[in-house]
């Protein structure tokens, strides 16, 4: 179990430098033994908008990841394989592995919108599906609802989202036009549960505080309290929701020795095989050293977290949320990290995307705030894709989808 843990911690800590190249946060050094988070208002970087391409920062080079050549976008481009018969839209350029399953589809006609780092706009969604369309491949960015489903006319027969939740499309506006929907189940499971340890432990750790201090200069003589943190290991983990991806978290938290509460409508059989223990909400609110929200995008979670519960948690609790960010009314955050009522909070997930740059959860030393990196790895982003065009590529040859939601 310690070489596991070694090697999550290894994993945690090369995934956080990269992270940190797109948001920092530069803090001031406490050397307070009464808190361990100390204030300075922390940097992001937002990308809306067009922006000119950044080079890397120095020191860090580009990610071995990534080929050299990948373009970052391309002329508009309209990839023909035939007569053009079946239209397929994408409102991103995404991993080519996927346009090229689209090409290959007999007599297909690909539009492709050329840019990687910002959302087609809504006005040439719009205008593209007004031209005819087969099957649109969108993104958790494109709203997809009924103003934009009537404009391509009865033609449009699949919406496919490379995503795994869909609540950026109307499913009724889909089932009354008798439209499919299709997504990407069950790919980034493993992936996001390991982000959002990283998430966990870089904020337990400060992690990113103590990062800057290296940079801005900060870092003097070892000090018995300075940049001191909370312990992960043999802490409690209380998970609201054991679904798929609650279930990869506590696997890897138990490597460390953890305590695994959870809660959520019912018990889960499989929570045996990683010990954890079954309670309501109120005694996991209690108990809990860190707090991990891992339950779907619904009426009944949207704004869960807001300041009561926040108070029903431990002075010292840390709250986790690489979920959704509609699941947390955010003011009620900051009120309770700014007045103590929780320790810190790690965000992979905000409202909206990017967040402001003057939200003032960026102004807390003690809420660390990643860009929605859940499941950015390479593979994962590639096998989303691919798992999006397989949908198309079975409606146009007359085939069940793969991946189809119930509407």
């Amino acid at each position: 179990l310690g070489y596991t843990a070694e090697l999550l911690m290894l994993s945690a800590c090369r995934a956080l430098s990269r992270a940190a190249r797109t948001v920092a946060a530069p803090i001031a050094r406490s050397r307070s033994a009464a808190s361990l988070w100390s204030s300075s208002a922390p940097r992001a970087r937002s990308l809306a908008g067009k922006k000119p391409q950044q080079p890397p920062l120095p020191g860090l080079p580009r990610s071995p990841l990534l080929p050299a050549s990948a373009p970052s976008q391309a002329p508009f481009s309209r990839q023909m394989s035939g007569a053009g018969a079946f239209r397929v839209v994408v409102t991103r350029n995404i991993p080519e592995c996927a346009l090229k399953m689209l090409r290959d589809i007999p007599g297909a006609e690909v539009e492709v919108y050329p840019h990687r780092d910002r959302a087609m706009p809504r006005e040439e969604i719009k205008e593209q599906l007004g031209r005819g369309c087969d099957a649109l491949l969108c993104l958790l960015t494109d709203k997809i609802d009924g103003e934009l489903l009537d404009a391509a006319g009865g033609r449009l027969k699949l919406v496919s989202t490379m995503s795994v939740g869909f609540n950026h499309v109307d499913t009724a506006a889909l089932k009354e036009r008798s439209i499919s929907l299709g997504y990407t189940p069950d790919c980034l499971t493993e992936t996001t549960a390991d982000t959002t340890v990283l998430l966990l432990m870089a904020t337990a750790r400060r992690v990113g505080e103590a990062m800057a201090a290296v940079r801005d200069g900060s870092w003097g003589t070892w000090d018995p309290l300075w940049m001191c943190g909370k312990d992960v290991h043999s802490s409690t983990i209380g998970i609201v929701g054991f679904g798929r991806i609650g279930q990869a978290v506590a696997r890897r938290l138990k490597a460390f020795g953890c305590e695994i509460l959870y809660t959520g409508p019912r018990e889960k059989a499989e929570a045996t095989e990683v010990g954890a223990v079954f309670v309501t909400e109120e005694e996991l609110f209690r108990r809990a050293d860190f707090v991990v929200p891992m339950f779907p995008l619904n009426d009944a979670t949207s704004g869960f977290f807001n300041l009561s519960r926040f108070k029903m948690m431990k002075k010292d609790a840390i709250f986790i949320n690489a979920t959704r960010g509609e699941v947390v009314e955010q003011q009620d955050l900051y009120t309770a990290l700014s007045t103590g009522e929780i320790a810190a909070a790690g965000l992979d997930v905000t409202v909206p995307e990017p967040i402001p740059l003057d939200s003032p959860l960026l102004t807390l030393p003690n809420c660390v705030v990643l860009p929605h990196i859940g499941s950015a790895t390479v593979a994962t982003r590639e096998e989303m894709a691919s798992m999006a065009a397989a949908n198309i590529v079975a409606m146009a040859g007359g085939k069940p989808l793969p991946f189809m939601a119930k509407l």
